[in-house]
């Protein structure tokens, strides 16, 4: 029941960021073939993710070599070599993270990407609203939470999808298991608990990285924000799915405010 929509340049600035903000397709539903055409677009949600080159590479490298790295994201790592790849990513070099790169460096370098963001991928004024529902419980708590993610920029929602699915995978080796020749495979140790408490402080930040108490942190704050990420790792697939109810209730909606933009969504679908 998606809608699609490739370009949008022909409407008012304000209807193209109403349309912009409504991200009713989902890329995957688009020919990542197509062609873009014009040079200067607008679309519902791009023809692929707007996912950093460095995080998208991050994630990649370690569900290939290193889910079954014990106390992956825990262990130490080269500040040398994680120093010299964040360089290279950040002058634009198109970097390759092969087998021969330590899956512990990849680790320290997403996490330290995602801590230093200038805004963090939670925006900061979202920061108090997703820490209310950690005192919420089942239905409630996963609805109060799927609205938040709705008011996410495209980018951060983009990127904060990846990285939730990238998490759900390294905890799904958390436990060893047995091969097909009856040898152990080890498992990763890092349960969900375990990356919520690495990758919270990261994600959900209070003050910007530098700033006079952005170290400090309350019990309260810190038990919440473990939690809330424990839920976006375990429910992520459900909270990113917009139900066709959703879309047809916001479809009705702009019939009375915005006639213009569902005339333009019916032609373009």
């Amino acid at each position: 029941g998606a809608m699609s929509v490739d370009s949008i340049t022909d409407l008012s600035d304000n209807t193209s960021k109403l349309l912009e903000a409504l991200q009713l397709s989902h890329p995957h539903e688009l020919d990542p073939r197509r062609s873009l055409g014009k040079q200067k677009m607008l679309s519902l949600n791009p023809i692929t993710w707007q996912v950093p080159r460095i995080v998208d590479r991050c994630c990649k490298h370690i569900e290939t070599h290193g889910l079954q790295t014990v106390g992956i994201f825990r262990v130490g790592s080269s500040k040398k070599r994680v120093q010299q790849l964040r360089e290279e990513f950040d002058r634009g070099l198109d970097v390759f993270l092969g087998e021969n790169q330590s899956v512990h460096d990849v680790a320290a370098l997403l996490k330290e990407f995602l801590r230093d963001m200038p805004d963090s991928l939670i925006p900061r004024e979202l920061y108090a609203a997703f820490l209310r529902t950690a005192s919420m419980e089942g239905p409630t708590q996963l609805a109060a939470l799927q609205l938040l993610l709705f008011l996410l920029p495209p980018c951060h929602s983009d990127t904060l999808h990846r990285l939730l699915r990238f998490l759900s995978k390294v905890a799904q080796h958390a436990e060893s298991s047995w091969g097909p020749d009856s040898q152990e495979i080890p498992g990763n140790k890092m349960t969900v608990s375990n990356l919520a408490t690495v990758f919270g402080p990261n994600i959900l930040q209070k003050e910007k990285p530098g700033e006079k108490d952005a170290g400090a942190m309350n019990f309260e704050d810190s038990t919440a924000i473990i939690l809330v990420l424990q839920r976006l790792i375990e429910h992520y697939q459900t909270l990113f799915t917009v139900s066709p109810e959703m879309q047809c209730d916001i479809l009705r909606r702009l019939f009375q405010t915005d006639p213009d933009v569902i005339d333009y969504l019916l032609r373009r679908k």
